[in-house]
């Protein structure tokens, strides 16, 4: 005997689709609804129309349930009618007689076809499962709704409703049909021979993917895992165990709290299923089956080897529990960010908060506030408490915060009925109490209140968050207020504030502004929008924001590096940001040191998705003990140069007892004694001092250390610059788990030695390569720029000549070059 068994009820079918609303399209034929079959008829003869004359089906079998699908499609709801009406009635005859009646209510056993928003029945569900979005396309229309991940089931035609049969031994006769003054209709009954609820109630459990055959295993991710009688997430790879042929790449590298390098193969995995006992798993991998088992068999063996795979639950009972996070000086909630998993890697979030972001794919411009993903973790931002379920048994924890706490990575046992959890940080470094305090000079996307809670989960004191432009996407717009956003405690600050983009001659972070510096950006995409012109530069931008006494950073040195040579050769740029440990990103500021020109140092993240931490970079200023930290304060005293750029590491130099941004005069040269230090809670092998460019001393520790320091008597004969860095091996930095793979790395700000009077540098080369860019940048606007023809349009500078006004600040850098040149006696 089949498990379900579908009647025949060819002879009673009087209706089709037209009896439906018009346009509606209801299924037909042989249907697996829910992974249970029910025979519907064809075309104009599909249905069974219930009305006042009773409608008698044949059984005569004995069954657990009968199954109905069915539909009404009449409702006088809207116009005031109660919930649970009676529009039919089913009647159960036994063969020895006896008969049972059912009222089949509206909202109750059925709902009225198509059906409104939030009006599903009670005891009936639709035709339809609760199912995945695809994952990774679909129509621009869903993209906010993809990243729910899941669909709400909603009937193509009917609703399914269980009868229950009080007597499963006795054989039943026929069912009985009969109408109430409601258009009702019933496309199919399906008896039911299996001891088990046909809709599934089951909360979803855990199960362990793990492919055994080998070439399958090392294939790129692409599983899939289909439940014909139940409901599945969509799979997610878990942590490789360390083995001979998968070694731990991350573990030594970087320190708990900062992620792992994820697991790329389908092998092993984990998937959440939901299904009733007789339901078929079926597992594949780009479309290839690798095998299915019996949701039964699973369930009760623990696990099943099917085909190529094999399925285990792991499932171990769960609790609600209340987490607290402790600073350990202080006894006090401290905000931070967390991370959960069982032993073998599964992910439990707090409550509002992602295990996974959006599925593991890419987030720009969504899913941006409140998680970040490190390679293979997800860690939530709190502000000391969080709440959500735990697994029974033991659980890895890690709480990280920024830079200056320990991370902890420690395992709890979690016993039933347990409901709190309460764990304890570190502080391992102040350096606000040394006055340096943290900011991430360049945040896009995220809210000012999300700011908030994100810099003070990573201890950082301020967040530039910058509204844009993205071609038609103008960003943050709401949020700029012209002022700072001050936590209540004084320590965080927020300033929305904006980042001015050009894709050829650059971008331009201007800080505290007080009113917008439009155009926002300009030319086309990707920065502006479709067909757009040049419209101003990058120096104007500049001027703008100085009006307002805002302060103007180069970020993402050296691209886009076209106009970048104009701005610090007419000493517009207040500092420089590098977003990535990169050669061309050295060798881009030392070339600009070189030429003379006093750059302080930030760090900042181009934060944009969910894959990179707030202040991942960050800039630590230094501000004098009788300035408040405030943000016109903190501006101020980046642009004097007191600063050091952090990936990680706290790095501090001393050049004769002179701090970073300092000139020191040492006429006609002579040596000065260099002390650089580093305390970081990622192991730093490589400690260097870089003198005009080169490493002139450097120690190394090959196995990493948390603190190293470095003396060195260095030789002065002529202007001079002298910076501290440090990194891995070598100064190559280990990567991050961020999206961008940056390196943990340190690097200060220059401090300045002039040989003469005055610090006078100067590099030929350095100066032709400005002058290259320069002309480069004026050729472009010459030849290639997009510009409507003079007259043609009022701009918004009001100069009556738009290419004179766009070429003013590239002529004034090159007559500064000229002139530096000149009154240096070389030639051009």
């Amino acid at each position: 005997m089949p498990d379900y068994e579908s009647l025949d009820l060819g002879v009673f079918r009087n209706a089709g689709a037209e009896v439906y609303p018009e346009g509606t399209t209801v299924p037909v034929g042989e249907q697996l609804f829910h992974g249970l079959p029910f025979s519907i008829g064809e075309a104009k003869r599909s249905l069974v129309r219930i009305e006042d004359t009773p409608v008698r089906v044949p059984v005569g079998k004995t069954a657990l349930r009968i199954l109905f699908a069915h539909a009404l499609l009449e409702s006088q709801l809207p116009e005031g009618e109660p919930v649970g009406r009676t529009v039919a009635t089913y009647a159960f005859e036994y063969v020895d007689g006896e008969r049972l009646e059912v009222p089949i209510r509206e909202r109750f056993e059925v709902a009225v076809v198509p059906t409104p928003w939030g009006q599903l029945p009670f005891l009936a569900v639709p035709d339809l499962k609760d199912a995945l979005m695809p994952r990774h396309e679909g129509p621009w229309a869903q993209a906010g709704y993809r990243q729910t991940e899941v669909r709400q089931s909603w009937p193509a035609g009917y609703y399914l409703w269980a009868w229950e049969n009080p007597h499963p031994e006795r054989p039943l006769a026929a069912v009985e049909l009969r109408g109430a003054g409601r258009l009702f209709v019933v496309a199919g009954i399906t008896l039911g021979h299996l001891d088990e609820e046909p809709f599934c109630r089951d909360g979803a459990r855990e199960v362990v993917l793990s492919i055994t055959d080998e070439a399958e295993a090392a294939s790129p991710f692409a599983l899939e895992v289909e439940v014909d009688r139940g409901v599945a997430t969509y799979p997610h790879a878990l942590p490789i165990t360390p083995t001979p042929q998968h070694p731990s790449t991350s573990t030594a590298a970087l320190p708990p709290g900062w992620g792992d390098t994820p697991n790329p193969t389908g092998s092993p995995a984990y998937v959440e299923i939901a299904a009733l006992p007789s339901a078929t798993v079926t597992v594949k991998n780009e479309g290839r089956a690798l095998g299915s088992a019996r949701w039964r068999e699973v369930r009760e063996g623990g696990s099943v080897e099917a085909g190529k795979v094999r399925l285990e639950v792991v499932s171990t009972g769960r609790n609600w529990v209340h987490t607290t996070v402790l600073d350990e000086a202080t006894g006090k909630p401290v905000p931070c960010r967390v991370h959960f998993r069982t032993p073998r890697g599964i992910p439990y979030a707090p409550h509002g908060h992602h295990a996974h972001v959006n599925s593991n794919l890419s987030s720009w411009h969504q899913d941006i506030g409140g998680d970040v993903r490190l390679g293979q973790h997800s860690y939530a931002y709190i502000d000391g408490r969080c709440q959500g379920w735990l697994p029974r048994g033991q659980v890895i924890v890690e709480v990280a915060r920024g830079f200056e706490y320990e991370p902890l990575r420690t395992v709890v046992d979690i016993r039933p009925g347990q409901r709190e959890l309460t764990l304890n940080i570190r502080r391992t470094a102040d350096m606000a109490s040394e006055r340096y305090f943290s900011g991430d000079t360049h945040v896009h996307f995220l809210s000012t209140v999300g700011s908030q809670l994100e810099a003070r989960g990573e201890d950082l004191n301020v967040v530039n968050l910058l509204q844009s432009q993205w071609g038609h996407l103008f960003t943050s717009t709401e949020e700029f207020t012209g002022r700072p956003e001050v936590s209540a405690d004084g320590k965080t600050i927020v300033y929305c504030t904006q980042e001015n983009r050009q894709h050829l001659l650059g971008h331009l972070t201007l800080l505290g502004l007080k009113e917008p510096v439009m155009p926002w950006c300009s030319d086309g995409p990707g920065e502006a929008e479709l067909g757009g012109w040049l419209e101003t530069t990058l120096c104007h931008w500049a001027d703008a924001c100085h009006a307002q006494g805002g302060t103007v950073v180069i970020p993402h040195l050296p691209n886009p590096n076209c106009e970048p040579a104009a701005l610090i050769a007419t000493g517009r740029a207040d500092a420089v940001e590098i977003m990535v440990h990169s050669g061309y990103a050295h060798h881009e500021y030392y070339r600009y040191l070189n030429a003379g020109y006093r750059l302080p140092l930030v760090g900042g993240t181009d934060k944009m998705t969910s894959e990179v931490p707030v202040g991942l970079y960050r800039t630590y200023v230094y501000l004098p003990p009788d300035e408040e930290f405030t943000y016109d304060n903190w501006c101020r005293a980046l642009r004097g140069g007191n600063t050091f750029h952090s990936g990680g590491p706290l790095i501090r130099m001393l050049v004769d007892g002179q701090p970073m941004g300092a000139t020191l005069v040492r006429k006609g040269g002579g040596t000065v004694e260099v002390e650089a230090w580093v305390q970081s809670i990622f192991p730093v092998q490589a400690l260097q001092i870089v003198q005009d460019g080169e490493v002139v001393a450097a120690t190394e520790e090959p196995k990493g250390a948390r603190v190293l320091r470095l003396r060195a008597s260095l030789r002065v004969s002529g202007d001079s610059w002298i910076a501290a860095r440090c990194a891995g091996p070598g100064y190559e930095a280990v990567p991050h788990h961020d999206v961008w793979r940056r390196g943990v790395m340190a690097h200060t700000s220059p401090v300045y030695v002039a040989a003469g009077d005055d610090y006078r540098r100067f590099d030929p080369a350095g100066a032709q390569y400005m002058l290259t860019l320069l002309h480069g940048g004026l050729e472009y606007m010459r030849r290639r720029a997009p510009q409507h023809p003079p007259g043609e349009v009022t701009h918004h500078h009001a100069h009556a000549d738009h290419q004179e006004f766009l070429e003013a600040p590239f002529q004034q850098a090159i007559a500064a070059i000229h002139k530096r040149m000149h009154e240096l006696g070389i030639e051009h």
